[in-house]
């Protein structure tokens, strides 16, 4: 795949678990990829400026943390939800990153770590710190809830909908079918404008009628479509 948005860099600085939050059963995303969906997905947007970003499968919200700090300029709100509890609280805990507060909280945190335990992971974590301070251009305003995206979901009228399937394996949401009930609810909470990019599986397929496609790309065993609703 040829990259516009994503940069051929070194991100080790917004490695899952450095500064930004990880855990056991926390998915990552390729740092480079998200930005680059990102990017393209912004290309179809009307909007360019206070975008507000929902992910409904964020889980510990590790993208759109990201997001937040390479889009910063652009976002002016971010949502995730996810129908896991615990997974709202780390996401919680990494969007709060996304503020100047926020990371003087965990510069605290790792510096008390590394006073206790004198890791050199702990050390670099704290230099990186200092780098993602100067990539936050602004405060982002956020909010996480629990919520099952294959059933009802809030009116927030998002601008870009980002999210990766989990797992790319259905069974996980309880069969068949389910991604389409997932995209048809996203339809009912976009507005007319809203452009959504989904990465899953290559066996999975969006059949939902209300979206029309404008990219595709196959990324390894993965593939990410960028859609817009259609205007009828």
């Amino acid at each position: 795949m040829i990259y516009k948005y994503g940069a051929a860099d070194n991100y080790e600085d917004f490695a899952s678990g450095r500064v930004i939050y990880g855990g056991k059963g926390i998915p990552n995303y390729p740092v480079r990829l998200i930005t680059e969906i990102f990017g393209r997905a912004m290309e179809y947007s009307k909007k360019k400026e206070g975008l507000i970003v929902y992910d409904p499968c964020c889980g510990g919200a590790y993208s759109l943390t990201i997001l937040g700090f390479f889009y910063g300029e652009s976002i002016g709100r971010i949502y995730g939800s996810d129908i896991s509890e615990e997974m709202v609280t780390h996401a919680r805990k990494n969007l709060n990153l996304l503020k100047n507060a926020g990371l003087d909280e965990r510069k605290t945190e790792l510096e008390k770590l590394y006073s206790e335990f004198g890791k050199i992971s702990h050390k670099e974590a704290i230099e990186s710190i200092d780098k993602l301070k100067e990539k936050l251009v602004k405060d982002i305003e956020s909010e996480c809830f629990v919520a099952d995206c294959t059933k009802s979901l809030p009116d927030i009228n998002p601008d870009i909908i980002i999210t990766d399937i989990p797992y790319g394996n259905l069974v996980n949401w309880g069969g068949e079918g389910e991604l389409d009930v997932m995209i048809d609810n996203l339809l009912k909470i976009a507005g007319d404008d809203t452009v959504l990019a989904v990465s899953m599986d290559k066996s999975q397929k969006i059949t939902s009628e209300g979206w029309k496609r404008v990219e595709k790309q196959n990324i390894g065993k993965r593939r990410f479509e960028i859609l817009c609703k259609k205007h009828l």
